[in-house]
Formats: structure tokens, C-alpha cells, sequence
């Protein structure tokens, strides 16, 4: 697939590049173990990260004082496998150099909730990046740069992708409902489907290799 950069033009409609300074977070989250070879590890809320001056930044500032969490998706990956929304932006930090495989929410078709992932575009975002990815931005978990394990901060509203307090509904865009603040369809080479998720990517399960 093409390969774009977040600094083009074409990352407009999913986002935006953040003039953050991040070196703190970059030296914090690389002095942590490396994740087991083959997995990926997401973690919505670390200590280490909240203690930052860059966590009050982003909350006052970023996210207008709205309570957030700064966790991490970090590990190996070179697959799409599924795409999640949420109902707010989220904030991606770059602690290697890593992938974004993206689409947009306004083509999902909600009345088979189903997504064609020929829609997707793959986006370079550089170590030390730090972007925004509107709330219609389809993603997922980051893949690593030829091959090599993956370090991503992640910024969010407090309490999104904690358990359903009650089991979703089956009508329509409910189905889709698998966490707090969390919307995903994922792809039946996945794997998810185990866990729940629901089975309506349509198309290639891309893979950057």
C-alpha cells in the first residue's frame, strides 16, 4: 500500500500534528521492558505517564480540563485485524517510528455494519510525534516499522475502553458497542470474535510487512 506521512496534506481529514514536547514521555515509556515478542500490550491508564508534566498539558489544554487517562499500546504488529471509533478525539504519541492504518467513519455502512478496508489509507508517524486523531478516525493498534516492536503513548477521555457496565443492545450501531466509549468492527481473521467483537470488516486484512 502507499505509505503517506501525518505531515502531508492527506492526514488532514483524520487528524492533526500536535506541537507538543514529548521527550519526557519518549525517555519514560522506552525505559520500560520490552513487550514479549509477537503480542501487544495496551494499558488505558500508567502512573508513570499521569506524573508527567505533559499529562496536565494535555488535560488543561488538549482536552479543555475534561478528565483523561494516558495509557500505551505498545508491542509487535503488522496487521489491521479490526477498526474502533470512540466519541472523542484520541491523542497517539510516538515513541518509535510506527504505522497508523486508517479510515473514515462516514464509510462504515450501518445497516449491514459493515467497513470495506480498500477505504483504508497507512500513515508514517515519526518517534517523537505526537497527533490527533478526530473522533470519525477509524484505527486501531499501531504496527511497528519493518518489523521492529512499537511504542505508543495514548490519550483519551477517563474510563474509555473500561468494561460495558451493561451488555450492548443488538439493534444497529449497538452491536458495534465493545468497551466504554468504544465502537469496533473487526475482521474474521482476527481472532475477536472470541472476545465478542463483531465480524464486519469486509475486504483485505492488511498487512505491512
Amino acid at each position: 500500500m502507499k505509505i503517506s506521512s501525518v505531515k502531508e496534506k492527506g492526514f488532514r481529514p483524520y487528524g492533526r500534528v500536535l506541537p507538543l514536547d514529548v521527550a519526557g514521555f519518549v525517555e519514560t515509556i522506552k525505559a520500560r521492558p520490552a513487550v514479549k515478542k509477537g503480542e501487544v500490550v495496551y494499558e488505558p491508564s500508567v502512573q508513570e505517564f499521569e506524573d508527567l508534566p505533559l499529562y496536565q498539558e494535555l488535560k488543561d489544554k488538549t482536552y479543555g480540563e475534561q478528565a483523561i487517562e494516558f495509557g500505551h499500546c505498545s508491542g509487535w504488529n503488522e496487521k489491521l485485524n479490526a477498526v474502533e471509533y470512540h466519541r472523542s478525539s484520541e491523542i497517539d504519541i510516538a515513541a518509535t517510528d510506527l504505522y497508523l492504518i486508517l479510515g473514515r467513519q462516514q464509510d462504515i455502512d450501518y445497516e449491514t455494519n459493515t467497513y470495506d478496508t480498500s477505504k483504508m489509507e497507512v500513515f508514517f508517524v515519526p518517534a517523537g510525534t505526537a497527533v490527533e486523531l478526530y473522533a470519525t478516525t477509524l484505527h486501531y493498534a499501531p504496527c511497528g516499522k519493518e518489523g521492529q516492536e512499537f511504542r505508543c503513548g495514548v490519550v483519551l477521555p477517563k474510563g474509555t475502553n473500561e468494561e460495558l457496565r451493561e451488555k450492548p443492545g443488538q439493534q444497529a450501531e449497538d452491536r458495534l458497542l465493545f468497551a466504554d466509549n468504544k465502537w469496533l468492527i473487526a475482521h474474521k481473521e482476527s481472532g475477536l470474535d472470541r472476545d465478542g467483537a463483531w465480524i464486519g470488516l469486509q475486504g483485505e486484512n492488511i498487512e505491512l510487512c
